[in-house]
């Protein structure tokens, strides 16, 4: 197989039409379709790319793309003319030497695979086209959708996939992406939606513009919904589904495949088991006092771009500082807490977390103001064993924060240090932008006991990040167990790993196998069993053993993905003990399930072909979308290290980037020169005009008048009154001193005049600032505060509001 020199240009810079690449040949992907099916919290995705070769020559097309990171991907086929031909899953050395002997026999051969350091990564090889043909290549994945904040699912089409960052010290090659600017992505997306439950379906919604929903019967419980038309590749294709219902635990049986052996995974039914604990109120009103709380926050070049990838949102880093002060503000006295940044390199603004208090807190605050996205690449796992390496605080328990736009590639050796570390501490994890990494935001979470969360598009990070706060503040689950009761001629095995963490309102889904006979009436019954602040609890579901009908294979797959992703991580941690022991199952149950894994891949050859295709191959590599905009002001700015350059050095190193293209560039190598050369020229111009003029201090845009008012909470809760808070209210210091009890104390008038502005103009941020407003009234409450109801009936003259006493908890 040869490999040209792959660079992609314009059609401005080359007069054509369409992607070129630098030999004036075009790509040969056109298109890719995408139908989605949702049956209540699972969706199946068929995506066909259809493929056409132009050129004169027989072609290789290579497309390295995201999926997300738990989807098990279960089918993969070829259509050829009138010839169907669907892959087969086989380990993977063996299914890459088949590819090859096929293409080197002048046979078509198709190729997918997952990538050895992401499973959000897959590469398709499309071998063997010849000039003038099409193929349409097929590919099948079922995977379930996370419940959010507000009880929607959320379904998320990978569509952005931006270079990962590869530690210098780490072993093994590179994922070889080749990224474009979505404007220039030379093929189009069509995206529809089916959606079914037992439950009306209220709406749906999205980042990206939709066709109107359409219901297809009366009671709402199926809708279809499609993209419309121009999807510009800037963007991942996120939707969230709302039912007009809570979710309720449910519990679907699915019957096995009957060519499979009864006994097997694929012969015998499969249980999946959805459970949405409710913990009493009473508990959960008691929030814990203590724990050392350690964030870690992203400062790679890559953190100064806007979150929606456009030139006029807030960047990512900026987000991150305002979402640091609500935190800071809203953490309990007595606990502990600590703050690392990184990028190539880590730094840390405490050397060992220290207790919270005013001092504290403003000496981290101060830092934070300073944090700017400087520190280059994205090496996340050296800050991790530091933190790790910490000795645990006693009675405090650890809960870690980190924040990243996800672009790292090493993300099973990340995964697998949180599962080591999983008994000391819960790890929240947060996506920041377009092609954050599902795998390693989601399974740090999922094996760190913490939970995941992803901003993007227009999305506010803070009440998000708050929402994971609140469940870290939660008490403790503990003791979790879960027993089986089932008809003595049905026994279980459980393919999901043991329940670790419950957070109210969340979802926790089991898989299982049901081996044995019952009948049809016969019913099981699963039950939870929990240690909640002391008190035992425990949730029962009764179920029918009875299968549903209409699901497929959909529950086993996903049972199998389960199971196989276990394993796997359970190979990585013993390798050197196991001498291909745990890695020969995983490639026995892939094959069986015809489910992916990282040791398998499809591989389908057109053996009906008698005609053998002349000619040596040439590959063509298929671009996906990067946020090059993003790119180009950050990581670029620090490859080229603009501000310690001179200009023929930086000339030099343009010459040298284009020639060898370490970086996905190429395309829009003339925007990117221009660049440089502004960013050059303003630098010189500032610099002979500081010889003559002061330098001017920037304007400051001003600042949210939320985050103004919680910038000036003492760590204890309560607000002092100065002129600051004054003009944070919209009011003069004299107006609010002239109103004041006469025996009210200062912090008390203060307070409660911080409650009655929160309560009266920010309640749709309310998720934001809850928990600083509830510290506030614990203080007004330990401080036995006297004229509480004269402050309030005061206050809201003074406000012009009508809060009541009781709504502000007092």
């Amino acid at each position: 197989m040869v490999d040209s020199n792959l660079g992609y240009s314009s059609c401005a810079m080359m007069n054509c039409c369409g992607l070129l690449t630098l030999q004036k040949e075009p790509v040969p992907l056109k298109s890719i379709e995408v139908e989605l099916e949702v049956k209540d919290h699972v969706a199946t995705v068929v995506s066909t790319l259809n493929y056409e070769n132009k050129e004169d020559k027989p072609i290789e097309a290579v497309f390295v793309f995201p999926l997300p990171g738990d989807a098990a991907v279960c089918h993969f086929s070829a259509q050829i003319g009138q010839t169907q031909i669907v892959a087969e899953v086989k380990e993977k050395q063996k299914a890459r030497e088949e590819y090859d002997d096929a293409l080197s026999s002048g046979q078509q051969a198709f190729l997918l695979e997952e990538s050895d350091q992401s499973p959000d990564i897959f590469s398709l090889s499309v071998g063997s086209l010849p000039p003038g043909e099409s193929a349409s290549i097929r590919l099948e994945y079922v995977t379930e959708l996370a419940v959010q904040a507000d009880d929607g699912l959320r379904f998320c089409l990978p569509a952005v996939l931006n270079p990962r960052y590869q530690p210098q010290d780490s072993e093994g090659t590179g994922v070889q992406v080749t990224s474009v600017p979505a404007s220039l992505v030379p093929y189009s997306l069509s995206f529809s939606a089916r959606v079914s439950s037992p439950r009306p379906v209220s709406k749906v919604e999205s980042n990206c513009s939709l066709d109107p929903l359409q219901y297809l019967n009366t009671d709402q419980t199926q809708a279809t919904v499609k993209l419309a038309a121009g999807h510009k590749f800037d963007r991942d294709v996120e939707l969230l589904i709302y039912y007009k219902d809570a979710h309720q635990p449910t519990a679907v049986v699915e019957a096995g495949q009957a060519s499979a052996e009864l006994g097997s995974l694929m012969g015998d039914p499969v249980v999946m088991v959805s459970l949405y604990p409710e913990f009493p109120q009473s508990v959960m009103s008691s929030k814990a006092s203590c724990g050392e709380f350690v964030f870690l926050v992203d400062r790679s070049g890559s953190m100064d771009c806007a979150t929606n990838n456009s030139e006029q949102g807030e960047s990512r880093i900026s987000s991150a500082r305002d979402t640091l002060l609500l935190l800071l503000k809203s953490l309990p006295m007595g606990c502990y807490f600590n703050i690392y940044s990184f990028g190539s390199r880590y730094e840390h603004i405490f050397s060992k977390s220290v207790e919270y208090s005013q001092k504290t807190m403003e000496e981290a605050l101060k830092k934070v103001e300073e944090m700017k996205a400087d520190l280059g690449g994205t090496e996340i796992l050296e800050p991790l064993k530091h933190i790790y390496s910490q000795p645990c605080i006693q009675n405090q328990p650890r809960q870690l924060f980190v924040f990243t736009d996800g672009e790292v590639e090493n993300t099973k050796e990340v995964i697998d240090l949180v599962k080591k570390n999983s008994g000391s501490h819960r790890c929240f994890s947060f996506g920041i932008g377009e092609g954050a990494s599902s795998a390693l935001i989601n399974g740090m979470a999922k094996e760190g006991g913490g939970h995941a969360q992803f901003i993007t598009g227009t999305d506010r990070m803070q009440p998000k990040v708050m929402q994971s706060l609140r469940f870290a503040l939660q008490p403790a689950v503990l003791d979790i167990s879960v027993t089986w009761d089932l008809p003595k001629e049905v026994s279980v095995t459980v393919l999901s790993p043991p329940i670790t963490t419950l957070f109210q309102g969340q979802r926790s889904l089991i898989y299982a196998q049901l081996t044995g006979q019952s009948s049809e009436a016969a019913e099981g019954c699963v039950t939870l069993k929990y240690s909640l602040a002391g008190h035992p609890s425990e949730n029962q579901l009764h179920f029918s053993l009875r299968p549903a009908e209409d699901t497929g294979l959909t529950v086993h797959r996903l049972g199998a993905r389960t199971l196989i992703r276990s394993l796997e991580m359970e190979e990585r941690e013993n390798r050197e003990e196991q001498h291909g022991g745990m890695k020969e199952k995983v490639v026995q149950l892939s094959v069986q399930s015809g489910v992916s894994s990282s040791f398998t891949a499809f591989i389908a050859v057109n053996k009906d072909n008698g005609e053998v295709i002349q000619g040596p191959l040439v590959q063509r590599n298929i671009p996906t979308a990067l946020a090059m905009d993003c790119f180009l002001s950050s990581a670029a700015y620090r490859t080229l290290s603009l501000d310690s350059c001179s200009e023929s050095n930086v000339t030099y190193k343009l010459c040298k980037m284009k020639k060898s293209a370490p970086l996905p560039i190429i395309g829009t190598f003339q925007k990117f020169s221009q660049w440089v050369g502004d960013r050059l020229y303003k630098k010189r111009f500032s610099s002979e005009a500081s010889q003559d003029f002061p330098a001017a201090v920037p304007e400051q845009p001003p600042r949210d008048p939320l985050l103004q008012l919680v910038s000036l909470q003492e760590a204890s809760g309560c607000w002092l009154l100065d002129p600051a808070l004054a003009a944070a209210l919209g009011k003069t210091d004299e107006e609010v001193e002239k109103s004041k009890p006469e025996k009210a104390s200062s912090e008390v008038w203060a307070t409660i005049l911080a409650l009655i502005w929160l309560h009266g103009f920010k309640m749709d941020a309310k998720d934001e600032w809850e928990l600083l407003a509830v510290k506030a009234a614990s203080w007004l409450q330990a401080h036995k505060a006297l004229c509480v109801s004269e402050c309030v009936d005061a206050g809201n003259v003074l406000l012009g509001c009508s809060v009541k006493k009781e709504a502000l908890g007092l």
